[in-house]
């Protein structure tokens, strides 16, 4: 049941025909997990709290730091030095106090993984490197919850959803090893990207629309396209494939 305040504030959404009344309120009665507090962790989160989602999660073991700034929107200069989480909850309840914000500061783990994404409906991968993805996305697949994959690098950037039993997966496109290592970006990628995944993550919450199931969305700022990769189930994949 929404109450007044909230028929007030999610107006213009309720008043989308695929979302109405209905829709808010699966919103609020959802639990997100977004793995990773930075540059596309931060428009992920400040769109699904001011969407009304019930509950984000939010894990990242960083504290700010001034290069954050050019890309972290979440962060201002005065957060630097404070763990990123405690920034971004304190921003987010700012901004919706009737979102419920849990955070943890640690880093995700094969012995952890699953027990940080507890009862959350849509795992959010908002995360810097590959061998932190694949525990997300092995884990998504063994506890069959929607894995939205997000990844930028200087102007381009990409984005799909992993329906666990459905589709292709992470590991069925990503097959090596990246390595480790500084890469650039500018602002503007991570929000476009953060903004395309926190939209798959309602339109998933809510089940309307077509998810970017078996599609790599890539966007390329400097050119001002996007472009699109069916990306096919590997049946060999050593994560979603047959055993």
């Amino acid at each position: 049941m929404l109450m007044p305040s909230e028929l007030e504030r999610y107006d213009r959404q309720i008043m989308i025909e695929e979302i109405g009344q209905e829709g808010q309120s699966k919103l609020k009665k959802s639990r997100v997990l977004i793995a990773g507090a930075g540059g596309l962790g931060s428009p992920i989160a400040l769109y699904l709290a001011a969407a009304g989602v019930g509950m984000i999660r939010m894990i990242d073991h960083d504290r700010v730091a001034l290069s954050n700034l050019n890309r972290q929107i979440l962060y201002w200069e005065g957060d630097i030095g404070r763990k990123k989480v405690d920034s971004a909850r304190a921003k987010l309840r700012s901004l919706n106090s009737a979102v419920e914000i849990e955070t943890i500061a640690e880093i995700i783990t094969e012995r952890n993984v699953s027990e940080f994404v507890g009862n959350c409906e849509v795992i959010v991968d908002a995360m810097d490197n590959l061998p932190t993805r694949y525990l997300l996305n092995r884990c998504a697949i063994q506890r069959h919850i929607p894995f939205i994959h997000g990844a930028v690098y200087g102007f381009k950037g990409r984005a799909m959803t992993i329906l666990p039993g459905e589709t292709a997966c992470l590991r069925c496109i990503y097959r090596g090893l990246v390595p480790l290592e500084k890469f650039p970006v500018i602002g503007v990628v991570p929000a476009v990207i953060g903004g395309i995944q926190a939209t798959e993550v309602i339109k998933c919450l809510v089940g309307i629309g077509q998810l970017l199931a078996n599609r790599l969305l890539i966007y390329d700022g400097l050119e001002g396209t996007f472009s699109e990769l069916k990306v096919n189930k590997n049946p060999d994949c050593d994560h979603c494939g047959s055993p």
